[in-house]
């Protein structure tokens, strides 16, 4: 495979799609005097009085997208957007019968009994009654958007794959998704997010379902059910919901030792990502690819965010969870709105098939190991773009359907007995969800290629077939659907892998019996910073268990990945540490397996202006323009809403905002307390009296600080940064000049947090 620089390769591939969706954006943002600020619920602009003269829907907002419009079989159709939406000016019942009342029900008399045969009323509440459809048991808290994949063309060494070859560009649909918790948990909980990409290519719909880490908890479908029981709410009180901070998650871990890796992984800020912006994805299992010439290759996938990888602190996942427990899915789809499209580059680890399926050692079926990048890099191969938002949830997040058996011709499956399950388990659980086998006609489903697939009947069956023969062979229909001929016909081909001799046994290979090792590797890798926050997930954790023996086991698993660890911990629970039961194994630290250490872009980061509109406010405009020139969204953020003096909106207040909001936070005052900073009022206001700064400037200002955030100021502001006791400290920046003080704030952004503001103890 050869290997291509993604600047160059991103250069060539960000083509029509990208650019065509990034002009809209420039021409809705042209049209407006300020920079807009996503976030406008409709397309529209409402009045105070309720509209009363009929006209037609709405369009969609620009930032909007539906599925393409195909028929149930795959075929292309001119149907727009919105003729597949509410149509006409009238209510009507779901026949179109046009309704001049929907608010009172048929009564006999206006004080009589409501009439059986108000048909309106019936229909009316049975659709009400059964608007819900189960929630996925797994990955059921979701936010999904449209995009486009865009294959480099390096590929072609390994993968006779269409979609990546040079250019190729592929419509796709991809979910992001915590694990543990339902539909309407918070997002910002300490979980495993889940990464899936539907792309729809002319050979047929390829799903890559992953996750943002590249390990698992177990290393066969079997005990799928065994983890996920384990890692739910209890069952008598389902509590807690959505975190892993229980006895059940952590008697199962400390017994069932493979799953120490992914615990590790997930007790780091991996598991608190910032965005789902700047967050990895792994295909977690090892796939097989077959080139044009027939030769196979074993390969893992990857997903690199062009935004780089970055995380919350434990306090801000927190105080978001109460704040807005949207905040992940609302980030995601303002910076969509926004027009700063989230990008990912797709690239993919190779390695020789072999019979022993083995690199360097690491059993490549184990989906509990990893393989270094630094023994095998991360090839990229494509790029995708996310563009446009959904334009109903439903429709399109919820009833989205993944298949790790949707394949293409050029990419295969592995004997990984944890992705052997998932091939029978992923039909199966869509099958109740979404009403019977027909669940790939739902139009976010449908495939971009044409189906045959002589199946016939059953619920929500959209297709209208003809022909009269529906199996093979037949002649009454002239012998069509006809077997594709092999390659030259785009046919999917099994790879022919050798199944090795052996007797039936439930058991598994001695490569899969090293629980540690990896996991060691994981902690040797980290930085001082995230040790110290993985050492505080542990031990957070571990105290919200009930049970001491729970906790005294899985100080016996810490200590077999690193002593220093386990003390930490240990003392942090105030129990001994104990000794290792296994040989320690010290494999090279993998840089890439740390967040920290590079420059990253800022696109799409919120950077929150706070002003007095008492006081001066020039050069405040002009840092809202560089804001958003720059990439970014700027919030004003002042005692009261509406618009300052100067006729600059603001779009936050003291007493609605919190620091957590913010990736960085620039002050051009330092305001007195406002009329509702009263602690009977708002409790972010503290103690009645008479502070010469408002309390919620400075809890704003100590939490950023605390949270390692950048932050700058001028004027008055330097005044409030003296109050809240942060001046003089590293990423706390000051001028004269209100452009300079941005243009280094900007700067420190890239590395996303300023770390070094903290010592550790933890080398």
């Amino acid at each position: 495979m050869d290997p291509i620089k993604p600047a160059s390769a991103v250069k060539k591939a960000v083509r029509s799609t990208v650019e065509g969706a990034a002009a809209r954006v420039a021409e809705s943002l042209a049209a407006l005097e300020r920079p807009a600020i996503p976030g406008a619920p409709g397309s529209g602009t409402p009045t105070v009085a309720e509209p009363t003269k009929p006209r037609d829907p709405l369009p969609p907002k620009a930032d909007q997208a539906g599925p393409e419009r195909r028929t149930a079989t795959g075929a292309p159709t001119d149907v727009p957007a919105e003729a597949v939406s509410a149509q006409g000016r009238f209510l009507t019942t779901a026949q179109g019968a046009r309704l001049r009342d929907s608010d009172h029900s048929l009564k006999a008399g206006e004080r009589g009994p409501t009439l059986l045969q108000d048909h309106h009323l019936r229909e009316k509440i049975t659709h009400f009654d059964h608007e819900r459809i189960p929630e996925r048991v797994v990955h059921a808290r979701g936010a999904g958007a449209h995009g486009v994949f865009v294959g480099y063309g390096n590929a072609r060494s390994i993968t006779r794959a269409g979609f990546l070859a040079k250019n190729a560009e592929t419509p796709v649909f991809v979910r992001f998704s915590t694990v543990l918790g339902s539909r309407g948990s918070a997002d910002t909980v300490r979980d495993t997010r889940g990464f899936a990409t539907k792309f729809y290519t002319p050979e047929g719909t390829f799903d890559l379902v992953g996750n943002n880490i590249p390990v698992f908890f177990i290393q066969d479908g079997i005990k799928f059910p065994d983890v996920i029981h384990a890692a739910k709410p209890h069952p008598d009180r389902e509590i807690p919901q959505a975190q892993s901070a229980h006895d059940t998650f952590w008697d199962f871990v400390s017994l069932h030792t493979e799953a120490q890796h992914h615990t590790i992984w997930n007790m780091s800020d991996r598991g608190i990502p910032r965005s789902y912006r700047t967050m990895e994805g792994f295909g977690v299992h090892t796939f097989r690819c077959v080139n044009a010439a027939g030769e196979t290759s074993l390969v893992k996938f990857h997903w690199k965010p062009k935004l780089g990888v970055h995380s919350l602190t434990w306090e801000e996942a927190q105080l978001i969870g109460g704040m807005d427990p949207d905040f992940h899915r609302r980030d995601l789809y303002d910076a969509i709105e926004a027009g700063a499209f989230p990008q990912w580059e797709l690239g993919v680890q190779v390695f020789e098939d072999t019979p022993e399926e083995t690199f360097d050692g690491i059993d490549l079926l184990d989906a509990t190991k990893l393989v270094p990048e630094e023994l095998a890099p991360v090839q990229p191969i494509g790029l995708l773009t996310l563009t446009h938002n959904p334009t109903n949830f439903f429709a399109e997040t919820e009833q989205v359907a993944f298949h790790l058996g949707n394949l293409v011709p050029g990419i295969d499956v592995t004997n990984d007995p944890l992705l052997q399950a998932r091939l029978f388990s992923y039909v199966d659980t869509q099958l109740t969800r979404l009403g019977g086998p027909n669940f790939h006609q739902i139009p976010i489903n449908r495939p971009h290629a044409p189906v045959n697939d002589l199946a016939r009947d059953g619920f929500h069956q959209d297709a209208v077939h003809g022909g009269v023969a529906p199996y093979k062979p037949n002649s009454l229909d002239g012998g069509c659907p006809f077997f594709a001929g092999g390659p030259k016909d785009g046919a999917f081909i099994d790879v022919p892998a050798r199944v090795a001799e052996a007797v039936k046994v439930r058991a598994s290979p001695a490569s899969y019996d090293d629980h540690y090792s990896q996991t060691r590797q994981f902690w040797l890798s980290m930085s001082a910073v995230e040790k110290e926050h993985i050492v505080l997930a542990y031990t957070f954790e571990l105290a919200k268990c009930f049970e001491q023996p729970v906790k005294e086991r899985q100080l016996l698993a810490l200590a077999n990945i690193d002593p220093d660890l386990c003390a930490q911990v240990a003392a942090g629970l105030g129990l001994p540490a104990p000794e290792p039961t296994e040989v320690l194994v010290d494999l090279a630290p993998s840089p890439a397996l740390s967040q920290l250490g590079e420059t990253w872009p800022t696109d799409g980061r919120l950077i929150g202006i706070v002003v007095d509109p008492a006081g001066d406010l020039s050069g405040v405009d002009a840092v809202v323009s560089a804001v958003a020139a720059a990439g970014m969204v700027p919030l004003v953020v002042a005692p009261h809403g509406g618009q300052l003096p100067d006729g600059t909106p603001v779009q936050r207040t003291f007493g609605a905002t919190r620091s957590v909001e913010f990736d960085a936070v620039l002050l051009a005052g330092s305001p007195a307390p406002a009329p509702d900073a009263l602690a009977v009022r708002d409790s972010k206001a503290g103690e009645d009296g008479a502070p010469v700064l408002d309390p919620r400037v400075l809890l704003l200002v100590q939490e950023a600080f605390r949270h390692a955030k950048a932050i700058g100021a001028w004027g008055a502001g330097v005044e409030a940064l003296a109050l809240a006791g942060v001046a003089d400290a590293p990423g706390v920046l000051t001028g004269d000049d209100p452009a300079a003080v941005f243009a280094e704030l900007h700067a420190a952004l890239g590395a996303h947090r300023v770390w070094e503001r903290f010592g550790t103890a933890l080398s």
